[in-house]
């Protein structure tokens, strides 16, 4: 028997199950699959991945019914502080109190759980989890997918939230422009012994940046901050292979001993740090979103709250088509969503990319002409300002849900 919806979504992650409740909210049924097995991605304890969620992305999840939830387990982003080749910030961007906090830091765990627990409740998503899409077919008449439990499902659009190998795209032929960088990210999360103060703190060293983003205290009592440590590749299994004693005393030597004495909170992973951006977004009946269709440096922490954007953009296009009556696999329907995200998703990968390619230039000149900028933005109302809506993710066409609004 074949089960039908508006929207077939392949990947249940992030992305993913946030498009689908967005949807749900508005009214549009879905069928998500995703190989992943559940119990695996909602187990208990914390394993060190944790996203700064940015300020628009933020009114998005309220709009959709999910900010409430994570409120309590999320830690709000004040202040982000800048330095180039050391810990002294030469540019401090300050979050007024009365428009709230420029971002909030959740742990990966946490948006997990509460995204599959809203997708298992919501009328509107049916949770394929883990199954996988093993035969799909697009065409004039809609789309047609074969799962690898045997069941069929068939909707007018499907959407590939994959990641960044997604096989729907190569599949579709999507050429995708794409290189590695010469660095690895490592992930983890320390305990400390001075507080915070909901300051996100990055440091530009030669080998690569050094992120410090703020926590929720854990159920001790002790302060938390998640870092994201960019290092050369050739040093990258050296540095994943260190005790964590020896760990710590490198990541505090740093931070330049700012918050005191470190202790390990969560576990160490790394990853290669690489950019991809697609040709195109959209194809027969198909659309990219998230990873699927762009990947970047986490220099700014951008990555998935690009990929908030991409959901809060799709959505709105097929809402407002469905008002219509439009077919929502519609070519001129799908191009819309193209034009909004297309011109967004490159020039923040392409200011992503300089920006690591700026601050990795090595030497003091290139050191000094860097610590001049940053102190001119740090002067300078209007680039302040720019600046900090791009930290908020205000800038641009923005859709009604990252506005805080229902579409």
């Amino acid at each position: 028997m074949m089960e039908r919806a508006d929207v077939i979504i392949l990947g249940g992650g992030l992305v993913g199950l946030t498009l689908a409740l967005a949807l749900d909210a508005h009214g549009l049924t879905s069928i998500v699959v995703d190989p992943a097995d559940p119990a695996t991605l909602t187990a208990p304890g914390f394993d060190g991945r944790a996203s700064a969620i940015a300020s628009a992305s933020w009114q998005m999840l309220s709009a959709i019914g999910l900010a409430e939830r994570l409120a309590p387990q999320g830690c709000p982003i004040w202040s982000i502080a800048v330095a180039d080749s050391g810990p002294r910030s030469q540019l401090v961007f300050n979050a007024d109190r009365d428009e709230g906090p420029l971002g909030t830091m959740v742990e990966n765990r946490v948006l997990r759980v509460a995204l599959r627990e809203a997708a298992v409740a919501a009328a509107g998503v049916s949770l394929h989890q883990p199954a996988r899409a093993v035969d799909v077919v697009r065409d004039g008449d809609g789309v047609r997918a074969t799962l690898s439990d045997g069941r069929l499902v068939a909707a007018p659009l499907l959407v590939a939230a994959e990641g960044r190998n997604s096989p729907t795209r190569e599949a579709a032929g999507i050429n995708v422009a794409r290189w590695q960088y010469d660095h690895v990210a490592q992930i983890g999360a320390v305990t400390h012994e001075r507080p915070h103060d909901h300051v996100a703190h990055e440091i530009f060293y030669p080998a690569g940046p050094f992120a410090i983003l703020p926590m929720l205290d854990d159920a001790e009592g002790r302060h938390r901050s998640a870092l994201v440590w960019t290092v050369a590749a050739k040093d990258a299994a050296g540095m994943l292979s260190l005790s964590d004693r020896a760990w710590l005393a490198e990541a505090e030597k740093r931070m330049g001993g700012m918050l005191g004495g470190l202790g390990v909170a969560g576990l160490r992973s790394s990853y290669p740090l690489g950019f991809h951006h697609a040709a195109r977004i959209t194809a027969e009946r198909l659309v990219l979103v998230g990873d699927a269709a762009h990947g970047i440096h986490p220099i700014a922490g951008q990555g998935l709250n690009l990929g908030f954007r991409d959901v809060a953009a799709l959505a709105e296009v097929l809402v407002e088509g469905a008002r219509l009556g439009l077919d929502l696999g519609d070519a001129q329907l799908l191009k819309r969503y193209e034009r909004w995200r297309g011109l967004d998703t490159f020039m923040v990968a392409a200011a992503t990319d300089s920006l690591t390619r700026l601050f990795g230039v090595p030497g003091r000149a290139a050191a000094g002409i860097r610590r001049f900028g940053l102190r001119a933005v740090q002067r300078i109302a209007p680039l302040r300002t720019f600046f900090m809506a791009e930290a908020r993710g205000e800038t641009g066409a923005l859709p009604q849900l990252l506005r805080g609004n229902t579409i």
